[in-house]
């Protein structure tokens, strides 16, 4: 799958207002002290298995998801709390398949030179609503090892649980982020509060990013694992 024209904007919360949203099974992962939620829109394209070629009408849809990061086992990745997709096959399958918080939207994304118009409206729940044009306001750069920025988006699985509640991480494979800074008017966004999040008065931390190549891999039992490595 391809991901693009993706904005990132987070902010820090309260560790002790983020713990009880997470399953206990998951570690959270903490910069500054703080967790993170992340509110991501990008699109999509050549979504399919691997060796199987893509179809503009199923392999190409919009999705906004909403975040924040977690741990097992000294590895670290990314718990979704919610995401929407332009794509009702795309919601039914993820939701078969890996349990996923998937939801269907109504979605539209636009470009005007730079800048991204991009709208969603959850078809079920109508206060999940996202609206906001953003684009990138500054040269690309690899967020170094270390560094809030690398923190934020240099992580390579998710985390969450299946249909028995068991947890299970799924692997993610792309190059290194090139990230931007970015601006963005944030007009409707609804997506923290229908997961239970408040979101602080600050503004964001934003950052932009053109284009990401990435694979995945079937998601692995995080039960099976820890009993493989029992002595």
């Amino acid at each position: 799958q391809t991901w693009h024209d993706l904005l990132f904007a987070h902010w820090p919360i309260d560790p002790l207002e983020m713990r009880p949203k997470v399953p206990p099974e998951f570690e959270l992962d903490l910069f500054g002290g703080m967790a993170w939620i992340g509110i991501v829109p990008f699109y999509m394209t050549n979504v399919a298995p691997r060796g199987i070629p893509s179809l503009p009408w199923v392999s190409e849809f919009p999705e906004l998801n909403v975040r924040t990061y977690v741990s097992m086992a000294n590895r670290p990745g990314v718990y979704f709390f919610s995401l929407d997709a332009g794509s009702a096959l795309a919601v039914r399958t993820a939701r078969v398949l890996l349990n996923l918080p998937y939801h269907a939207a109504s979605m539209t994304v636009t470009r005007d030179g730079s800048a991204i118009h991009y709208h969603s409206l959850r078809d079920a729940e109508r206060s999940a609503e996202f609206s906001a044009t953003y684009e990138p306001a500054g040269d690309p750069f690899a967020p170094p090892r270390g560094s809030l920025e690398y923190f934020l988006t240099e992580r390579y699985c998710l985390y969450h649980r299946d249909h028995q509640s068991a947890p299970y991480r799924l692997e993610i494979h792309h190059p290194p982020w090139a990230l931007q800074p970015a601006r963005a008017r944030l007009v409707r966004n609804g997506l923290a509060d229908v997961n239970g999040l408040a979101l602080p008065s600050a503004p964001p931390l934003l950052h932009f990013s053109k284009r990401q190549d990435a694979i995945a891999w079937a998601p692995t039992s995080v039960d099976a694992e820890r009993a493989g490595s029992a002595p």
